[in-house]
């Protein structure tokens, strides 16, 4: 593809053997959705070209599951996961999750929940009872629900808690996990190597996303070692908490065609050892 990285990225001064392991590491497709609506196949070639060990779906792409799953194959990777919005699941909770059985993902991850179902709202408690009744329904059938954080989650709510602790405090771990965003923890104020640590055993899937800015007016998102992120420290928490995969996100890209930075992120974690 002629796809260039910075030389910023290409100086490879991390210590090879800093990790005694390593993750295998997923590229979120929402992070490329363009060019996988376009060419869905193509694009999963090349993200296998890249050095990707897996995808984590964000949709159907406007095909059927098994013809997604039959891309897959052909691709030589794997989709571990896919965003489900959560109004698919809670009202096709079977047809939903048996649609990304069929694609082949063991986790279906809530990847956004609306103002009426924060804790701000009445519907909080009920979102709550819902969450453990999907994640009862995944687990019957062999799948794992997972939740993706934003910024909002780490507002406090009146008993002093954040709205993400207070909601893995009340829905079981067996059926609930968390998929930790560490560029949103990192931008509400917290660190993110601990707060996933925080959640040992409970977090299979971390999300690698860097940035620049401080506010959501200068909010960028750029590839993985090219913002303010400690990679290194996510990374070696990400192995203490038990973790089992991290994927690589960019919501947008500012400064570079979404492939090449998706290659460039790839490039970076190589350089660590990845």
């Amino acid at each position: 593809m002629g796809i260039s990285i910075p030389d910023k990225l290409q100086i490879g001064e991390t210590n090879m053997n800093l990790y005694a392991k390593k993750l295998p590491v997923a590229l979120a497709v929402y992070s490329v959705r363009d060019a996988a609506q376009e060419d869905f196949y193509g694009t999963m070639a090349m993200v296998k070209e890249m050095g990707y060990d897996g995808v984590e779906l964000a949709g159907l792409y406007g095909q059927e599951p098994s013809a997604v799953r039959d891309a897959l194959d052909k691709a030589g990777i794997r989709a571990i996961s896919a965003h489900i919005p959560v109004s698919a699941l809670l009202s096709e909770t079977e047809k939903t999750i048996d649609d990304y059985l069929t694609v082949g993902c063991e986790y279906m991850a809530i990847p956004h929940i609306p103002e009426d179902m924060r804790h701000t709202s009445p519907g909080f408690d009920n979102l709550l009872k819902e969450l453990s009744r999907i994640g009862q329904a995944c687990a019957g059938k062999g799948a794992k629900l997972l939740y993706h954080n934003h910024d909002f989650e780490f507002q406090k709510m009146p008993c002093g808690a954040y709205m993400l602790d207070y909601m893995f405090a009340n829905v079981p771990a067996a059926l609930l996990r968390m998929e930790p965003d560490t560029c949103w923890i990192k931008f509400s104020g917290v660190d993110p190597a601990d707060y996933v640590r925080k959640y040992t055993g409970r977090c299979p899937i971390i999300h690698l996303k860097d940035y620049t800015g401080s506010t959501k007016n200068d909010l960028e998102f750029h590839p993985i070692g090219s913002g303010k992120q400690d990679i290194p420290a996510i990374l070696q928490a990400s192995l203490d908490a038990g973790a089992e995969w991290v994927v690589v996100e960019q919501d947008h890209s500012p400064t570079r065609p979404p492939l090449e930075a998706a290659k460039i992120s790839r490039a970076y974690l190589a350089s660590l050892g990845w």
